[in-house]
């Protein structure tokens, strides 16, 4: 048993090693990735008073491609989910974007820097039981993360994200009365995978 723990462990790692060598471009690569982290909203004012939010959970996932050696385009769809003095707010976003990925002696390690489009689709349950409507905004987003290769098409991914958009109306779900403003903008830091398909 001992030996058949031991070359398992001595595959994976030759794998890995051999992986690491060739881990350098993605241009003309197509990747999908999974992640998941914590959100930090912004404060808004639900039922006309400073209404304080809570740390909460994100997770989604994308493609990303690269056109050439330091710029790739990227469509991510996240999910995320976080209470309140109030009630419990959803933010679905819609995140169209590019990077920009620096090229390192150290292959094995991309960095990189990111800016793009946001739709953002929220959803509010109050405390009471009221579901109230939340107009959907565009906002824009900056960011910036880094990939480790682990093989030639297989990276662990980190990056931290700011969005930043407008004020939306609440609208209450019973009386359909303006019921406060949501501010959608965050601060987001995620943890994740990335597969290239070639």
């Amino acid at each position: 048993m001992k030996k058949l723990i031991a070359a398992v462990c001595l595959a994976t790692a030759v794998s890995l090693i051999s992986g690491t060598a060739m881990a350098d471009s993605i241009k003309g690569k197509l990747g999908v990735t999974g992640k998941v982290g914590f959100i930090s909203p912004a404060d808004n004012n639900a039922e006309y008073y400073d209404n304080r939010t809570d740390t909460g959970l994100i997770a989604g996932g994308g493609l990303i491609y690269g056109i050439d050696d330091h710029i790739a385009l990227e469509l991510d769809l996240t999910r995320a989910d976080f209470g309140s003095d109030t009630g419990d707010f959803g933010v679905t976003n819609i995140s169209f974007g590019g990077q920009y990925r620096f090229a390192l002696q150290q292959r094995q390690l991309v960095p990189y820097l990111g800016a793009g489009l946001d739709v953002l689709v929220s959803d509010y349950d109050e405390n009471s039981g009221t579901n109230s409507d939340i107009d959907a905004t565009v906002g824009a987003h900056i960011s910036g993360g880094a990939d480790f290769f682990l093989q030639k098409n297989l990276a662990l991914t980190v990056e931290a994200k700011v969005v930043v958009a407008p004020d939306a109306d609440i609208t209450d779900g019973h009386s359909g009365d303006h019921a406060g403003n949501f501010d959608p903008s965050s601060f987001s830091t995620t943890f994740g995978i990335r597969y290239f398909f070639n």
